[in-house]
This record gives structure tokens, sequence and C-alpha cells, in this order.
């Protein structure tokens, strides 16, 4: 149904509507009814408790006093379940026989208002047959509508206000609350037509963009909805003045006269209103409205703890953080006389919530596989697990759009300003039921290819003239079949051989390279590793070199290999350095390793060749001597000084001279002073934050970092940097080599061998086993209308359309931006074909395929339905952490708000038809875009706070650049899990709450994760025995705050967390090392940084806040 149009009244308290074929009907409070899926959301912005309302001239009111008591001194305490105004089990659930409109006791002096069901509305803005005569409803009403399932209107709670009243538009539009906006007396709002008859279903043309929208009081105010149709027998006008001020819980508006009926089967009337109840309490679903009863089906009645998504147990939620409309500059407000600026509330239980949207994406779409088949669907979250059977397209886990249906023409693109990206992980780990892809070995003439554009057999490519030519789907140009590919066609122009070539009936696949794909047209050999440790006195003291040198006798025996390989094809070598270099000859021959020094460290040079790099089996015994000897060998160092850019020249001429791609591990703790090429000074400068020139704190110092970088890639020497600083090293500089080799960089500040080994030696050997590609190039193609034109991510280009990668892992992603170059075609849809030429660990060469096809749209409403934003964040905060290399941060912020802006105006003002002003509508799969964007502006690259040190920013910039769509969901959005509201004996994950400080109940523990960070947070008022099971320790004040490590204790509890935690870092590429947190404490500030929907001490908005802020620059653009 059509989101935004001004639709007929609902039948009262969320009674189910009559069904219309097609429509998903919602049950009342977001629950599922007998066809109804959940509703996300409860109402938003609804009239504010604790205001008057004059009562109308010449009608007599009962005293306030007889009212509804204010919602402060009237909600129910902290953990009660209110069950509204209704009895238990009153609210009904089912189809109804009718929907009687409620009488409202005799003394409320309001005229009668009977309404009809609504209308399920067409998609766009063409009235179906003559406009309806117009009857206009005055109301009080809160509510928010998402369409589609379209969820009842439901008040918030405290509101002194009684039942909903039945009146909600289509678009969720809002009354006036008599605060904003407000019409002169006696002066009515504009009209609104309602689009087709009422009671009749007009037909459907296509699906309507699913919208979700509600009021912001940073808009100036609700508006009055307005309802076109037919006066009923006995229908008036009626309802309070507009203008009042609201200052009292005032009655419900409408009331009806005896008799008065809805159109529909007849049934029971719901039950009165009783005036001695505040307004509706939260519902366990999150939403608002009365509470039910126990529900057939249900094992019991709620618990009194609200359930986001539905689920048992998050906390109770401390009372609701309100927005201040004072601090938001709105005309109207400014011209109220001071006594009526009242404060306006939000209840952030109203807006969109990422739990909710993430929760109903699981229950939807995790139970059935992902079947890559179909041209143009969007696939099921990041967050949900799901299976993909591959059909012709890549999986999602190799590729992920910002949107599946792409605009035809550069105009509507720039129109909708939605990014056209896709964040590509080529050699993505794949679960354990998915089979990798498969590799096609054509023999020495080598993948089929299209002679024009160079694409590769694809399950797209069209056969034609009985089998022997094929035209290419990327550019058209018609191809002669090899005689040795040809088979013949089937009565569909299909060959008959297609399901059993990978390439012509899979997304994702591999070829082997012929000799014409490598390097000076010879195979590679195997690749090397080199491991380069720091043996300075900082290095030496802290442990690092014992334990390093104790892990790397064990860790050499996993070195990756490929399939059933007995042993790893990987030779390995060693260095140790500080201001000097010392090379090891390794020879299985020797009985001894031999120790070369070179210290002309300006002019770099490798003093061996024979011997250095190794076959492990083969030096086993070498290799043991020298890893005993090295931290005996530096125990007594005094050297302090240390070098950098020679140690990886060092191990690039290595990697050179014995022709051969690999790796270098570089462990390093300090600044490097020490006289050297790449020497490096202090700069760092807290004070450059916020001015033109902090842009300089991202950037590297030198560019010879820059030159040895390319160097490097034309090598294929890719460097992985294990960084161990106790003050500042400038990471923005020391991490360029790792970027543009397709390294990582890991960092342990201040590191104690107690604390951070386990967090070090994790990371350690997830990065030495997992499997890499080496000296790779990657091109993407797209058919015919759009092109490649950006690239984000860990690699280097010489030039516009190869990513060259001296390597690339599991982790990984390439994120690439398209922009018109032509007009796409509705039928062909548009392709992609991503191709990765590598050398796998055993040093074979080889192609790996992935191809994707999109839909293409003429109707900006196809777009908006099939974003997907966790992909479009993913691709902002990566162009607005690059776009910091060069712009002050703060143009940087407000182009990604001005951005987000647009693309929710054009949404506005393009798919959803017309509504007040007063309301934010957001398209419904791209409600979360403004909570997640907040996140991204908070994060401490573009908003620091005063701890934030310039190394953390530089590190996690590069760290988000090469992220995938699961991780920057995460890191962005953290997971905060209550961790004793759900059974012990549940083996599942408990259910995540919002990341909000009124979400934390004092009497809960619960695991904060971001992906880097895993934090404990332990209240005040945790049971003793809970204490005890996990902590070992009898009271609260006894746990030590700071904690990295749980004791092991044997009880399910214990038991319980420790195995969470477990598979928690299991999930994450970096291991993420625990701090417990205790509530009141100095580290609270450190885990309150990670509750996102806060405000936050560096000065980020709250999500209501930015919400508010969001509505304004949307409405500024539409006027």
């Amino acid at each position: 149904m059509n989101v935004n149009q001004s639709a007929p009244p609902v039948p009262p308290f969320g009674q189910p509507q009559p069904v219309y074929t097609g429509y998903h009907q919602s049950s009342y409070g977001g629950q599922p009814g007998s066809t109804a899926p959940p509703t996300p959301y409860g109402a938003y912005n609804g009239p504010v408790p604790g205001y008057q309302q004059t009562p109308l001239p010449g009608v007599s009111r009962a005293p306030p006093s007889s009212e509804a008591p204010p919602a402060s001194t009237a909600q129910a305490p902290c953990g009660q379940v209110a069950y509204g105004q209704f009895g238990q089990g009153d609210v009904q659930n089912g189809p109804s026989s009718t929907v009687q409109m409620q009488r409202f006791p005799g003394s409320q002096p309001f005229g009668s208002v009977p309404l009809a069901p609504v209308v399920s509305q067409p998609t766009v803005l063409q009235p179906y047959g003559p406009p309806p005569t117009s009857a206009q409803v005055t109301a009080q009403l809160a509510g928010m509508q998402i369409s589609g399932a379209v969820a009842p209107a439901l008040t918030p709670v405290g509101l002194g206000y009684g039942p909903p009243t039945s009146l909600a538009s289509a678009s969720g539009s809002f009354p006036n609350s008599g605060l904003y906006g407000s019409y002169p007396q006696g002066q009515t709002p504009p009209l609104s037509q309602a689009q087709g008859h009422l009671g009749t279903q007009p037909p459907q043309r296509s699906a309507p963009p699913q919208a979700s929208s509600f009021t912001s009081p940073a808009s100036g105010g609700p508006r009055m909805p307005s309802m076109t149709g037919p006066l009923l027998p006995g229908q008036g006008f009626g309802g309070p003045s507009v203008s009042q001020p609201n200052h009292v819980s005032s009655p419900p508006p409408q009331a009806l006269p005896p008799g008065t009926q809805m159109t529909g089967p007849p049934g029971p009337p719901p039950p009165m209103h009783s005036s001695q109840q505040p307004g509706y309490q939260l519902q366990p679903n999150g939403s608002f409205g009365p509470a039910r009863g126990p529900q057939p089906n249900y094992g019991s009645p709620y618990p009194g703890a609200p359930t986001f998504g539905s689920q048992p147990g998050p906390p109770q939620p401390l009372p609701p953080k309100r927005l201040d409309p004072d601090a938001i500059p709105s005309p109207q407000l400014n011209e109220l006389p001071p006594q009526q600026k009242t404060r306006h509330r939000i209840d952030p239980d109203a807006i969109p919530s990422p739990i909710q949207v993430i929760e109903d994406d699981r229950n939807n779409r995790g139970s059935e596989p992902f079947v890559t088949g179909v041209r143009g669907q969007v696939p099921p979250l990041v967050t949900t697990n799901f299976l993909v059977k591959d059909q012709g397209n890549a999986s999602p886990r190799y590729i992920r759009c910002t949107s599946y249906n792409i605009p035809c023409t550069s105009d509507m693109a720039k129109q909708a300003q939605v990014p056209l990206a896709a964040v590509i992980k080529p050699l993505a780990r794949l679960p354990p039921e998915e089979a990798s892809p498969y590799v096609v070995d054509h023999g020495e003439s080598g993948p089929l290819r299209c002679n024009r554009c160079k694409a590769y057999m694809c399950p797209f490519m069209q056969f034609v003239e009985g089998g022997r030519r094929f035209q290419c789907c990327f550019c058209s140009c018609i191809n002669d079949v090899p005689p040795q590919y040809f088979q013949h066609l089937d009565h569909t122009g299909k060959r008959v051989d297609a399901y059993d070539r990978p390439e012509l009936s899979l997304g994702s696949y591999e070829f082997l390279a012929t000799v014409d794909y490598c390097k000076n047209n010879k195979f590679p050999s195997p690749p090397a590793f080199i491991f380069m440790i720091d043996v300075s006195y900082n290095a030496v003291r802290s442990g690092l070199v014992r334990l390093l040198c104790e892990e790397l006798k064990s860790l050499l025996d996993f070195l990756p290999r490929e399939g059933g390989a007995e042993e790893s094809a990987i030779r390995v070598g060693f260095v140790t350095y500080n201001k000097v270099l010392h090379f090891y000859n390794v020879k299985s021959s020797l009985a001894q390793p031999q120790m070369m020094v070179v210290s002309d460290v300006a002019d770099m040079f490798v003093p061996l060749l024979d011997g250095f790099l190794v076959n492990v089996s083969e030096s086993r015994a070498v290799i043991t001597s020298l890893l005993d000897q090295i931290p005996e060998m530096f125990a007594d160092t005094r050297e302090t000084e240390t070098v950098f850019a020679p140690v990886i020249q060092a191990g690039m001429e290595a990697l050179k001279a014995a022709e051969c791609a690999g790796k270098l591990f570089l462990f390093h703790t300090s600044l490097p002073i020490a006289e050297a090429p790449g020497k490096l000074k202090n700069r760092d400068d807290r004070k450059l934050i916020n001015t033109d020139k902090e842009k300089t704190l991202f950037q590297p110092q030198t560019g010879a970092y820059q030159t040895l970088a390319k160097e490097c890639v034309a090598q294929g020497c890719c460097v992985d940097l294990f960084l161990f600083p106790n003050q500042y090293v400038d990471v923005a500089t020391l991490s360029v080599v790792p970027q543009l080799t397709g390294g990582s960089v890991y960092k342990y500040a201040c590191f104690q061998v107690e604390n951070d080994q386990e967090r070090f030696l994790s990371d350690l050997r997830r990065d030495v086993q997992k499997v890499v590609g080496f000296d790779a190039v990657m091109r993407v193609r797209t058919s015919t209308g759009i092109r490649a034109v950006d690239f984000f991510g860990a690699f280097y280009m010489s030039n516009t359309t190869d990513v060259e990668l001296a390597g690339l892992d599991g982790d990984k992603t390439v994120t690439v931006e398209f922009k018109h170059d032509d007009r796409l075609n509705e039928e062909s849809g548009a392709l992609l074909q991503c191709a990765l030429l590598y050398t796998s660990c055993a040093g074979q060469r080889r192609l790996r395929i992935h191809n994707l096809a999109l839909n293409c749209c003429t109707q900006l409403a196809d777009l908006y339905r099939n974003c997907e934003t966790d992909t479009l964040i993913n691709y902002m905060a990566k162009f607005a952490y690059r776009g910091v290399l060069n712009s002050p941060v703060k143009t940087v912020r407000d182009t990604l708000i001005t951005q987000c802006a647009q693309i929710l105006a054009c949404y506005r003002k393009n798919c959803a038809s017309p509504s007040s002003a007063g309301q934010l509508i957001l398209p419904e799969c791209m409600k979360l875009l403004p909570v997640y964007l907040n996140c991204v502006l908070k994060s401490d690259v573009l908003q620091p706070g005063a701890e934030v040190t310039t190394d953390d920013r530089a590190y996690v910039r590069q760290l988000v650049t090469s992220m995938d769509v699961a991780e920057t969901n995460v890191f962005f959005y953290p997971r905060l899990l209550p961790l004793t509201k759900s059974p012990i004996e549940s083996a599942t994950e408990p259910p995540a709450v919002r990341a909000s400080e009124e979400r934390l109940s004092n009497g809960d523990i619960y695991l904060l994760e971001n992906g880097l960070n895993l934090f404990l947070w332990v209240g005040a008022s945790v049971q003793q025995g809970v204490v005890q099971s996990l902590f070992s320790v009898s009271s609260f004040s006894q746990i030590t705050s700071g904690l990295s490590v749980l004791p092991v204790l044997d009880n399910p509890l214990s038991k319980k967390v420790r195995g969470l935690i477990d598979s928690l870092r299991a999930q994450r590429s970096r291991y993420m090392k625990l701090i417990v947190v205790k509530q009141e404490d100095k580290l609270e500030m450190l885990f309150k940084h990670f509750l996102v929907e806060d405000k936050s001490l560096s000065g980020g908005a709250s999500y209501v806040d930015f919400l508010c802020h969001m509505h304004k620059e949307i409405r500024q653009l539409l006027s």
C-alpha cells in the first residue's frame, strides 16, 4: 500500500481490518495475528504528557483532577506490567467480526466521528476515480506507520490520553500537538485528498516502496491529519479546538452516538476506556499501547521487561531520554510566549531500531537458503545466518551492492544521490556447508574470453548460430567458439553441457591460468614468509622478543597449504634489527645458524642468498636453535633506536633475489628515529584537531614510503605490520606500505606480556595461517552503460582499471563505485564481472571470477526498494575516511550529512505521496540510514574524544578502508547482549538490545562487542549469586575492574558466558580482548563511548537529536 498517502482511518484500538488480498494485516501491538508479521515499531512523538488543554468555548469540562493523573506520577513502577486501558485478554487478536466504535462516557462533550476502514493504496501519485467528497476530522493522535505490513498507530508511554484515536493515515501523519504550528482558533488545517473510494480496493500497479514515517519535533511540529470521504449518516465535525495549549491531559477527542458502526461485519465492541489510567506503557515488543493479557499459544504472560524483537528478556529501560526541542531552532516555537515552551519528547522506542530490523530479517530470511538464480535479488542482511546456493550469480559473501536495482540514466542517479557501489571480497572464506569455487582447467588454450573487452566466459554469455559463436554480454561483440569448446544448443538456446561447466552455470569459479598470465612468461615459485623482529631495548624489555620466538617454533608447522598437501610449500626466513639489520643463514646442512650484520642501512642489500629462505621441515633443527638464541643474544641490549624503511627494503630485495612473491611479518616497537632512509620525527599535535591542518595528521610524513610500497607491489611483496608502541609511532606513515601492498596492521599499545599475550598470539596465528593470494591483479568489468570509476581498499593502482595487490587475504575487500556512461536497458539489466589473477600458496597461478547481474529501473521507487543500507554505510564510511586525507574533517562530515539528506529528500519528493512536512518519511529499506550514519559521524576518525590518540585515529582509518560489510556493521553499531535474562541452558546467543545507556539495568550483566573491543559491564545491583558464579568473589565491590580474563569455574553461568565470549571471538577477524567494566567505575567512560545511540562526550549527537537534525535538513532541501 502506498505509504505516504492520507488514508481513511483505521478501526479503533488496533483491531484487525478486513483482510484485503495481497496485503499483510498487522494485529495489535506488533504481535502476529492470523496473517500478520510482527510490527517493528510503536508510536513516534505523540502529544506530550503533562500539557493542559483549555476546553472549547462554552463547553463545560470536568476539573483536571478527575482526569488521568499526569504521566510523571501515573507510570507503572519499574518492572511492573501495566495492562493499559483494557482488562487482561480484552484486546482482540484474531480476525474480528466487527469494528465497532467505542463510546466514551456521556459527560464528554465531543461531536461524533464515525470512521471508515483503511483502504490500501496503490503506489504513486495518480488518483483512481473521482476524488470523494471531503469530510474533515480533527483529532489528536500519535502513531507511526511502516507500510507494507502496516503498524497500527500506537501511543507513546505516559501520555495522559485515552486509547489511541481511530484515525491513522497510511502515511502516518500526526496531529497538531498544540505546541508547534497550531492553526488559529476557528481555522481548519488544509485538506488532503485520499485517493480512491473508501472501502474499495483500487487496482494495484506495482508494489509501492515501503516507508517509515513519523513526526519529529525538529520539524516545527506535527500537523493535523485530514481524512476525506463521504460523511456517514449522523456524522458531524468534532474534536477539541486545534489551537488550544496542551497543558492538561484531555480525554479522547471523539465519541460516537449510540448505534454508529464502522463498516464491516458485526462483533463485540472494545471495552470502555477507564479515565483512571495514564497513557500506554511500553510493550514487550518495544511498541506502545495497552499491554495484552495472556495469549493463546504463549506459554505465559509477558514478563515486565520489554523484549525487543519479541525475545526473552533484555533489561528494563530506565526512564527514556528525552529530546529538548529548545535546542532546535523552530520559528513556531520562538513565537510562543515563554511559559508555553514546554519540553517536547520523542520516545526512543518509537524510532527505527537496528535490533528490531536485524531480528525481523533473521526470522524472515534465516531459515531458507538464498538462491542466487534470480537477477537483482537483495540478499539477507549480513547479520543473518543463511546458506547460499550459487545458481549463476556470485554469493553475497563475495559481492554486496548498495542497490540491486540501478537507475537506467545518469540523471536519475544524480537525482537520487544513492551511490552505486559494490563491496567485493574476492577470496572470502565460506562456511563449511558451502563449497569453494570449482577450479576449471582449459589446458593450454586457457580460459575462453571475449576478443574485444576480454571478459571471461560466464553464465550470461549468449551462444548463437547453433553454438558455433557467442555474443559477449558485456560489450555485445560476437566471438567464435574454439572447436574444442563447441557444444550443441538445446531448444531454449542453452548449451546442452551448461550444467556440467561451472563457468556456464555458476556465479563464482576459478580458472587455472596458463603461462601467458605469469610474470616474465614463466610459472611462479611458491611464496616465502620472512619474519623481521625488532630487538631494540623496548622489544626485549617488554618480553615481546622471547614470547614471539617461543611461539614461532610451533607456529611454523601451520603455514597455509593447498588442499590436501602434506606440508606447506612456503619457505621462511628470519631477520632481526634495531639500528642495523641481522640476517640469519638457517640452511639445513648447518649445525648452528649463522648471523650476518648489515650496518649500511642507507644502501640496503641482502648478504646471503643460499640458506636465507628455507623449507621448514628440512631446516627444523637449525630454526629451533636460532629461535632459542635470539632472546639470549639481545637480552642485555641498550640500543633504543630503530630503523624501519630499510627493513622492508631488505625483505623485498630478498624476495626479488629468490624470484618469488611473499609476505613480510614486521614486529616493530617505536618511532624510527635512527639515521636512515624513512627516518621520522615526532609530529603528534592535538592542537591541529578541528583546524584546516588536521588532515596532515592522516597523511604520511614523507613520500619515501609510497615509493617503497610501489616497489614492493611490483615484486609481490606484501607487508603485515605488528606494532607495540608505548608512545606516538606515526601509524599514518608506518601503515602506508602495509596499506598499499594489501597487508594488515595490528596495534598493541603499551604491550605487556601478561595482559596482551593472548590477543597478540591469537592474531599472529590467524595471520600466519590464513590463505593468501600473492602478486594479484583485479579488474572489474561492467556491461555497457556503467563503468567502475573509483576504488577503496588496501591496494595500489598504477592505472585507472587494475587493482594491484601484493597480497590479498580472505578478510580484505575492495570497494568499487560505478557511474553511468550511457543509458541502461531495463530488460537486459546491468552486469558486473570481477576477475582476480593471483598466485596461490602453492605457487599456482589462478583466475577467480565472480559475476553478478543487477536490475535496472526507470522508477525511483524501484531503486529505493532494493537498496542495502549496511553496504551503503560501508561505502560512505570509506568515502569519508579517504576524504579526511585531503579535506578538513568538518567538510567531510557535512558532505555525508548532505548526501544522506539528499537521498531521503529525493525519496520523500518522488516516491512518497504528499503529506505534512512535519513528518519524517524514510524508505523501508533505508530506515536505519540515519542511525548508522550518525555512528559513522561520531566515530573516532571524524569526531575524536579527548582520549583518542592521533595514532588510534590513523589506525582505525586504515582498518575500516578494507573492512567488509559485516565488520563495518558491528564496528559502527556495536552489539550489546544482556547475559542473565535468557535461560542458562539456552545454547543460542541472547537477543541483543539497543546500544544506549537507558537499556542497561543495574541488576544485569552485559557483553558489548564491535569486532575490535569486548566489554563485560557489571551492574552495581547484580545478584550476589551471579557475581560468585562468574568472578568467584562474594560481592560486587570485590570484582577487579579492568579484569581481562574470567576465572574458569565449573558452573553453568560461567561456562555459558565464557562460551559466548569464545563464539563472539570466533566470528571476528581479530581477537577481541575482554575488559570487565563495573558500573560507576572510571573505565565506564570508555564503555559508554560505544553506546552509540546516546550523546557522545566528544560532541556527537544522540540518535534522536540526529534524526531531528536530518529531518530539518530534508525539509530545507524540499523547501
